[in-house]
C-alpha cells in the first residue's frame, strides 16, 4: 500500500470510529473492505483482469462462506441483501468505466459492463446449483481446499504463472509476445486461502460458530489486514466486529494512533531507508569485501522487519480506532534467545496457523504411525514435522528453490536446538545461577540466534540458489 491509500483508509477508520461509531459499522466494513480490494490490485497487463480478479475474490469468498454456514445462517434472509450490496458496489465500480477522469478506485478503467452481468449471472446459476449440493457439505469442504491450494500453486510456482498469464492472453486476445509470471498477480490471495481454510478446517471439526454472510466477508477481506496480516481468528473477530463500538477514550485514541505513527515510521521512514543498501539481487554481486557483505545482510534483516511490522502497527492501529482488535504479530523477535522463540515471535499468527492445522495434526498423525509394529522415534518425528513445515511456510512466500532452502534452513535449526536444549537444559540451569552468568546466556544465545536468521535471510532475499551460495562465501571471506 502507498502512503496516500493508507492515510485514506486511516482518515476513514477514524471518521467513522469517533463520529459514526456503532451507526451502521458493520456495513462500513464490508463496504469499505470490497472497495479496497479493487482499489489495491495492482494494473496488470492482461486487459480487465485487475477488475475481474477482486470479482473473483469476492465470489471466492461467498461461496467459502455458504459451504462453511450452517443451515439456519444460511437461511436469514440478510444475507440476500448483503449480497445484493456487494453486487451493487461492484456494479458502481465498473461504471466508473464511463466517468471523464483517471480512474481512481480501480487501478485501469473497468470491463464492459455486459461482461459483469454475464459473470453475474453465471455466478448466480452457480450459486443456485450449490444451494442443491448442501447435503454434500462435507465432500464440498474437501474440495475446496484442493481448489484453494491449486490456486494458491499456480500463483506461487513462476512455470505455471507464467501459464495462465498466457492462456489469460489468448483468452482476452492479446499479444503473445511478452508473455511473463509476473503478468498475473492476485493481491492478497496467501492471505485469502489462509483465513478462508481456516473456516472450513473448523466447520469440518464442528468448531466454526453461526456466522452470517457479511459477517464473513468482512473477515476475510478485512482492509486494514488483507494485504499484509495478520491472520486473525473468526471467533475471535466477530466478537469484535459484534460488540457495540462506543465513544473511544483518550486512551484508545492514544494507543491507536501510537500504533499507526510508529508503523508509519517503521515502514517509510526506516524500512525504506534501509532498502536503499539492503541485500538484493543487484548488489549480491557487486561487492567483494567480507565488511560490506555483511552490511548489506544487515540492513536487508533489519528492513524486512520494520517493513513487516510497520505495516502490522498500521494495521492494528487502524482497525483498533474500528473496535477491532487484532492479534500481535511481532513482538521483540531478534532479540530472542533460542531459534524455537524466534519463531514464536515472528509473523506470530501465521506460525499459530501452521501450528494448528498443519504441524499438530501431522504429529498426532505421526505418533499414530507404525512402522514394523514400533512407534517412529521422537527425534525422528520432530525432524520430519519441523522440516515440513518450516518448508511449507516458505513455499508460503514462493515455490521456489530459494524459498525451499530457507525453509530447510530454518527447519534443521530448531531440530538441532530441540535436540541441543534436551541435551544442555540441566547444565545450563545449573551453571546459570547468578544474574550475570543468566544474563551472559540471554546474549549469547540472541547474537546467535540472530546471525542465524541473518543468514538465513540470504535465501529470501536473493533469487537464485547459485547467487545465494555466492554471497555466503563472501561473508566468510572465502570469495
Amino acid at each position: 500500500m502507498a502512503i496516500t491509500q493508507i492515510l485514506i483508509a486511516a482518515a476513514a477508520a477514524f471518521f467513522w470510529g469517533t463520529v459514526m461509531r456503532e451507526r451502521g459499522r458493520a456495513w462500513f466494513l464490508l463496504a469499505a473492505s470490497v472497495v479496497v480490494i479493487f482499489w489495491l490490485q495492482p494494473a496488470l497487463p492482461m486487459r480487465g483482469f485487475d477488475f475481474w480478479i477482486p470479482v473473483a475474490t469476492l465470489i471466492i469468498t461467498i461461496f467459502s462462506w455458504y459451504i462453511t454456514a450452517n443451515e439456519e445462517a444460511r437461511r436469514a434472509g440478510k444475507n440476500r441483501f448483503v449480497i445484493a450490496v456487494v453486487a451493487g458496489i461492484v456494479l458502481l465500480l465498473n461504471l466508473t468505466r464511463y466517468f471523464p477522469v483517471t480512474q481512481i478506485l480501480t487501478a485501469s478503467r473497468p470491463p464492459q459492463i455486459e461482461i459483469y452481468f454475464a459473470i453475474l449471472l453465471v455466478s448466480g446459476l452457480a450459486f443456485l446449483i450449490l444451494t442443491r449440493l448442501a447435503k454434500f457439505n462435507a465432500a464440498l469442504l474437501s474440495i475446496s481446499v484442493i481448489a484453494l491450494i491449486l490456486i494458491f500453486l499456480a500463483i506461487k510456482i513462476p512455470a505455471l504463472t507464467y501459464w495462465v498469464s498466457y492462456g489469460l492472453r489468448v483468452l482476452v486476445g492479446q499479444s503473445l509476445t511478452e508473455v511473463k509470471a509476473l503478468d498475473f498477480r492476485w493481491l492478497g490471495f496467501s492471505y485469502l486461502a489462509f483465513r478462508i481454510i481456516h473456516t472450513m478446517r473448523d466447520r469440518q471439526m464442528g468448531r466454526l460458530p453461526a456466522i452470517d454472510l457479511g459477517e464473513y466477508i468482512t473477515f476475510v477481506i478485512f482492509f486494514p489486514a488483507f494485504t499484509a496480516g495478520p491472520i486473525d481468528r473468526i471467533e475471535r473477530f466477530i466478537q469484535d466486529l459484534r460488540r457495540p463500538l462506543i465513544a473511544p477514550g483518550n486512551d484508545d485514541l492514544l494507543i491507536a494512533g501510537q500504533r499507526f505513527l510508529v508503523g508509519l515510521f517503521k515502514k517509510f521512514v526506516v524500512a525504506d531507508a534501509l532498502a536503499l543498501i539492503a541485500l538484493n539481487d543487484t548488489n549480491a554481486l557487486q561487492v567483494n569485501a567480507a565488511g560490506w557483505a555483511w552490511i548489506l545482510l544487515y540492513a536487508y534483516t533489519l528492513q524486512i522487519y520494520f517493513d513487516f511490522s510497520g505495516y502490522t502497527d498500521i494495521a492494528l492501529g487502524t482497525s483498533r480506532l474500528l473496535g477491532i482488535h487484532l492479534p500481535e504479530n511481532f513482538s521483540s523477535p531478534y532479540l530472542k534467545p533460542n531459534l524455537t522463540q524466534f519463531w514464536n515471535n515472528w509473523h506470530m499468527t501465521l506460525t499459530q496457523w501452521f501450528r494448528a492445522y498443519f504441524f499438530n495434526p501431522v504429529t498426532r498423525w505421526l505418533r499414530a504411525l507404525r512402522v514394523w509394529k514400533r512407534p517412529l522415534p521422537m527425534p525422528i518425528m520432530i525432524l520430519l514435522t519441523q522440516i515440513a513445515t518450516m518448508l511449507l511456510i516458505g513455499f508460503w512466500h514462493g515455490v521456489t528453490w530459494n524459498f525451499a532452502f530457507w525453509g530447510l534452513w530454518h527447519g534443521l535449526g530448531l531440530f538441532i536446538h530441540n535436540r541441543w536444549n534436551d541435551l544442555t537444559r540441566l547444565r545450563a540451569a545449573a551453571w546459570a545461577v547468578t544474574p550475570l552468568r543468566q544474563t551472559i546466556l540471554n546474549v549469547s544465545g540472541a547474537l546467535l540466534t540472530f546471525h542465524f536468521v541473518a543468514l538465513g535471510w540470504v535465501f529470501f532475499a536473493l533469487s537464485s540458489p547459485m547467487t545465494s551460495w555466492q554471497v555466503i562465501l563472501k561473508l566468510f571471506g572465502v570469495r
